[in-house]
This record gives structure tokens, sequence and C-alpha cells, in this order.
């Protein structure tokens, strides 16, 4: 495999696939520690602007009973040579 003796070779990202996930506060555990919940949606669009990502996340959670606690993007990119 070219790069391990040294030699590195400039590559590109290019994402395959992206996942919005976004978690919930649903309560507190026994000891008072706040307890979250996940969820994922799949197949957003790689290209989608993180804005875009964002504000449907905002949208869906409206749609939830618990308030959203944080919002990420996952995003998986197949990497290959510039």
């Amino acid at each position: 495999m070219a790069g391990w003796g040294g030699d590195f070779m400039a590559v590109d990202a290019i994402p395959v696939t992206s996942v919005l996930v976004a978690r919930f506060a649903v309560g507190l555990d026994g000891e008072g520690n706040p307890v979250f919940r996940t969820r994922r949606w799949s197949n957003v669009k790689p290209e989608a602007a993180d804005q875009a990502v964002y504000d449907a996340a905002l949208a869906l959670a409206g749609l939830q009973v618990h308030p959203l606690n944080a919002v990420q993007r996952q995003v998986t990119s197949e990497l290959v040579e510039a």
C-alpha cells in the first residue's frame, strides 16, 4: 500500500452517505442524571448544506415530545487518490 514507507500522496474525500442524528433529553434516571435518546435519519443528501440539515433537525424536533439536546451530522466519505 503506497504511503506506508513515508511517501505520502494526496487524497480526496468524496462524501457518499450522510445521516442526521438528533439527541433528545427524555428525563432523569434514578440518580438524577439526564437520560438521552437518539434518533437517526438516513439518506440525507451528502451535498446538502449544513444549515439545511440543521434546519431539518429543528423541524423534526418540533414533531417530537421531548426537547432537542444536540444535532449531529455523520458523513461517510470514500478516500481516493487525487
